[in-house]
């Protein structure tokens, strides 16, 4: 049964598809049209399968544009594919690592709808771009279809044979049925999979779900955490050609186009360093959160004459308004019982108006406080709902500016 997206990747639908997205401009990208263009197109007498999958693909390349931008319009995607793709930004940072290393040909197995092979391809490499999922394959083959020293190939990573390059890049899938899996032995190739294709003794690179147990990654070389604009979005893993950082675990902040990388040498899955721990002073730091999953709060601390306020919860503080781009800084105004009543009364206190409420270590509703504390007037505030050594405590705070 050929699908919607095989449908449209078909020459005479893909053209029709490519006009339509013309002809509506920045309109393919609201959502109040499209019932009405499947209206409008199926009283003009087209197929009915045609015209559904029409309307879903330009929901898709809607949704697709904070992942590729405007290219998003001349590209063909999967609700999973998409999903599951890479943004362009971070594929590209991949992709890099491949071209630096002088490696030629690369085999993206289990490429989806071809996200990280088409920046591989973009900077020049020959890419094999392989899967199992032919509706994946259709899509990958239209997005990669501007380059032709490039691939396609439908088959199973598990029973392929091993593939003629000098580099393999994987992005096992981690959902099923709508189910995400959070265990690699669960994952599509399974981690037995990866393993072995480390072993080869190429090029190899593994993009991970950012959670993942620091246990697995001794079969790489080099492990780093991607944030983007604040947000945690991936985990990757690499062999020793592909990791010119040396050994070690790192956190990549990528903020507003400015990539800043913190990094320790060390095997990547050695245990962590546990940082210093102090009493809370006149400054709070918030993490990013690759910092955080990448096990460097002592490596930020030890940087910064920084220390956590409690053991096991990430928030540092120290004596002065230290710029860094691995964390958000704020202004400690007061410390209080974790309380409701005193810390309004406190707010009142403080003249705090608009406040903004964020908890770790706390078993509290952030919105039914922020609800309960919201003033009409006054300051802009965050009020931290954790521990402060042996107590629970909320700490009010401002942001330092341009935090």
């Amino acid at each position: 049964m050929t699908s919607s997206v095989q449908l449209l990747a078909q020459p005479g639908p893909w053209q029709q598809l490519q006009y339509l997205q013309s002809e509506l401009g920045e309109a393919a990208t609201d959502p109040t049209t499209w019932p009405k263009l499947g209206q409008a197109l199926r009283q003009a007498g087209h197929d009915p399968e045609l015209v559904v999958a029409l309307v879903s693909q330009l929901q898709l390349r809607a949704e697709a544009r904070g992942k590729f931008g405007e290219s998003a319009q001349h590209m063909l995607f999967t609700r999973a594919g998409l999903e599951q793709a890479t943004r362009f930004q971070v594929s590209l940072l991949h992709a890099l690592r491949y071209a630096n290393a002088g490696v030629k040909r690369v085999a993206d197995l289990g490429c989806g709808i071809g996200s990280d092979a088409l920046a591989l391809a973009t900077t020049g490499l020959e890419v094999l771009a392989v899967d199992r999922d032919p509706e994946a394959l259709a899509a990958a083959a239209i997005n990669l279809r501007e380059f032709p020293k490039t691939q396609v190939l439908e088959a199973d990573v598990m029973t392929m044979p091993r593939p003629e390059v000098d580099g393999v890049f994987l992005d096992p899938a981690r959902r099923s049925h709508d189910r995400r899996l959070f265990r690699p032995e669960q994952w599509s190739p399974p981690w037995d999979k990866v393993t072995e294709i480390f072993s080869w003794g190429l090029a190899a690179g593994v993009k991970l779900a950012p959670g993942i147990d620091h246990h697995y990654l001794g079969i790489g070389s080099h492990a780093q955490w991607l944030s983007y604009d604040g947000a945690l979005v991936e985990a990757s893993l690499w062999s020793t050609q592909l990791a010119p950082e040396g050994p070690g675990r790192s956190a990549l902040v990528y903020h507003h186009h400015t990539i800043d990388v913190l990094s320790e040498e060390c095997a990547p899955d050695a245990p962590l360093t546990p940082a210093p721990v102090g009493a809370l002073e006149q400054y709070l730091f918030e993490p990013d959160p690759a910092v955080i999953r990448a096990g460097l709060l002592a490596r930020l601390a030890d940087l910064t004459g920084t220390h956590l306020v409690h053991p096991k919860i990430a928030y540092l503080s120290g004596p002065s308004p230290t710029d860094s781009p691995y964390w958000t800084g704020f202004e400690v105004l007061a410390e209080v019982a974790l309380r409701p009543k005193v810390v309004k009364r406190q707010l009142r206190e403080l003249g705090a108006g608009p406040v903004e409420v964020k908890k770790r270590g706390a078993d509290v509703d952030p919105a039914q406080l922020q609800k309960q504390w919201q003033q009409k007037a006054g300051i802009p505030v965050v009020v931290f709902a954790t521990r402060v050594g042996s107590s629970h405590r909320a700490i009010i705070a401002r942001r330092l500016k341009g935090a």
